[in-house]
Formats: C-alpha cells, sequence, structure tokens
C-alpha cells in the first residue's frame, strides 16, 4: 500500500477504534478520599476500606504517619503533631489533591484538623470518626484523663514512647484472623504527639462541608466530641455495633457513611 493511501485511512481508522481516555490529574470528577488512621495504628488499617471505595471508582489515599506503620524505623522522640500534621499535607500538596474528603480516626482528630487550617481551599468535607475534635491551643492530652494513682509509668531512656493502651479486641475487632492482623501491626507512638498543643491560624472554613460519626458510646472523650458536634450543626451519624475500630470489623458499613457523607 502506498504511503499516500495509508495516510489517508488513518482518520478513518482512527474513528472506529476504541482509544483509552487520557485523563489529566486535575481532571477529577469524583472527590478523593484521604483517610487517616489514630494512634498506634497506620495506613494499613484502611486496607478494606481502600478496596470498598476502590470498587465505587473512588480514589483514596491513606498515609501513615511519621514513626508508625511500615515507618515505625522513623520512629522518634522528637515526632509531634506538627509532624503528622505535615505528613498529610505533602501527600495532599505532592499528589495535587484537590475535592479532598479529609477523614481522621480517633488521635487524628487532632491531625485532620491542623490540615483543614493550613489547606482549606482543597478539603471539601472533613469527617470525625470516632475521633477527638480540638479547639485552639488544645493538646490530646488535654481531652483525656491522666494516669490512676499507681499506674505503671515508664521509665528509663525510652519513657518518650507511648505503647498502645488497649489490643484491637478491646477496639472492637471480633474476627480473630483479623485482631492477630491487626495486633502485630500496632506499635508504640512518640508521647511528643499528644503533648504539643494544635495551633490554627483561624476558625475552619465554613466552605467546607464538616461530619462526626460516632462508633463507641462508652467513650467519654467521643460522647463529649459529639455532642459538640452536634451542637455546631455538624452532619451526624452512629453506628454502634462496630467498636471503635469499625474500620476493620465493619468495613461496609463504615465505606458507606463515608460514601454518603461525600456526597453531602
Amino acid at each position: 500500500m502506498k504511503r499516500r493511501n495509508v495516510l489517508q485511512l488513518l482518520p478513518l481508522l482512527a474513528g472506529s477504534l476504541s482509544l483509552p481516555t487520557i485523563i489529566k490529574d486535575n481532571d477529577r470528577t469524583k472527590p478523593v478520599f484521604v483517610l487517616v488512621h489514630g494512634a498506634w495504628h497506620g495506613g494499613w488499617c484502611w486496607k478494606k476500606i481502600k478496596s470498598l471505595l476502590n470498587k465505587q471508582g473512588y480514589e483514596v489515599f491513606t498515609p501513615t504517619l511519621t514513626g508508625l506503620g511500615e515507618r515505625s524505623h522513623l520512629l522518634r522522640e522528637d515526632i509531634n503533631l506538627d509532624t503528622h500534621i505535615q505528613d498529610v499535607v505533602n501527600v495532599i500538596e505532592y499528589e495535587d489533591l484537590k475535592n479532598v474528603v479529609l477523614v481522621g480516626h480517633s488521635y487524628a482528630g487532632m491531625v485532620v484538623t491542623g490540615v483543614a487550617d493550613r489547606l482549606p481551599s482543597r478539603i471539601s468535607h472533613l469527617l470525625y470518626l470516632d475521633a477527638f475534635m480540638p479547639d485552639n491551643g488544645k493538646a490530646l492530652k488535654d481531652y483525656t484523663p491522666p494516669p490512676p494513682p499507681g499506674a505503671p509509668q515508664n521509665t528509663g531512656p525510652d519513657a518518650w514512647k507511648v505503647a498502645p493502651r488497649e489490643n484491637a479486641k478491646a477496639w472492637g475487632v471480633r474476627d480473630e484472623s483479623d485482631i492477630a492482623w491487626a495486633q502485630k501491626r500496632l506499635g508504640p507512638q512518640s508521647g511528643a504527639t499528644f503533648g504539643q498543643p494544635l495551633v490554627l491560624t483561624e476558625t475552619l472554613s465554613d466552605k467546607i462541608t464538616k461530619g462526626f460519626v460516632l462508633l463507641t458510646n462508652d467513650s467519654p472523650w467521643f460522647l463529649e466530641a459529639a455532642q459538640r458536634a452536634r451542637s455546631r450543626s455538624y452532619h451526624y451519624f452512629e453506628m454502634l455495633r462496630g467498636g471503635h475500630d469499625a474500620m476493620i470489623s465493619e468495613p461496609e458499613e463504615v465505606a458507606k457513611i463515608l460514601i454518603d457523607f461525600a456526597a453531602i
């Protein structure tokens, strides 16, 4: 076939072939989920949720905070709340994420509040999943009671490390294989992350849709946070059968709440 004839056929071939559509990073039409784990956990705890959201066509990021999970080799005494806030800020900025549904579980309520303060234009939704909901100038230790008299205290060169207070079963994980899977991944955390106060530059933007999910009704600090969320007219959800680590024990139900919230 002559070269001229081949060139004449190219437009016809292009019209008859089903060519892949190239989507640029900034052409995301669905919200992007950024799920931030709580104390002593890692990005691993969102494994089931991430899979479920991916199947629904959502892009999901599950950053592991410095010193935890697969980044436990980076654990140092000087890691603090600001370190963890910057971890998540960097993921959002380096991936150039917009229309972000930012979810913080437990301790990560401290983290995501700081992230939303620093990147308000990139965050569309902010969800506290059985999480601390801090005010400006408050540290996590301000919301939790001190150890009771006579309780064992960390001493020695590793006193700055805070080991998990509970095990996976106490956090509502019931399946034995899930308990074993989670238990071997839990690890200590720098005490400075609990002691450093959160510093906000301004009140969280009214343009960010905010919500709270209560997973446990036997924890006074999460009940108190839930009450404050409702008093501020945050979108409110309750799911009390999965325990504090419901993202492991009841992933389908949690994923549904996340999708419903993102649609608000």
